[in-house]
């Protein structure tokens, strides 16, 4: 949980070790994720904070974008903020986030 004193829960901190094989290996990446009043009947909002270049984010922002991404995009009350997690981590290993050339370790958005 992202605040203590958030007495509904709804901001959260997430982070992501980079998969092997991949020009994401070794790093490790730290999100946010928001719940709004109508979670889980809706996606939370996800937004990198590391800077990260994939194919499915707002490069100015590092929001997720729910239409880009698969698992926001087609919901389901039962996925899990872990399932978020580990379907972004999947998508750095596709083929076409995988070779994509990152910003420098260290840099935020």
């Amino acid at each position: 949980m992202d605040d203590g004193d958030d007495i509904y829960m709804r901001s959260w901190t997430g982070t992501i070790i980079g998969p092997h094989n991949s020009v994401h290996e070794g790093r490790i990446y730290q999100l946010k994720l928001f719940c709004d009043k109508d979670y889980p009947d809706r996606p939370p909002s996800v937004r990198f904070h590391s800077r990260i270049n994939m194919t499915c984010l707002n490069h100015e922002t590092g929001v997720v974008d729910s239409r880009k991404f698969g698992m926001l995009a087609n919901w389901q009350r039962e996925y899990t903020m872990a399932d978020i997690l580990t379907q972004l981590r999947k998508e750095m290993a596709a083929p076409h986030n995988r070779k994509l050339v990152q910003p420098p370790e260290g840099t935020y958005f």
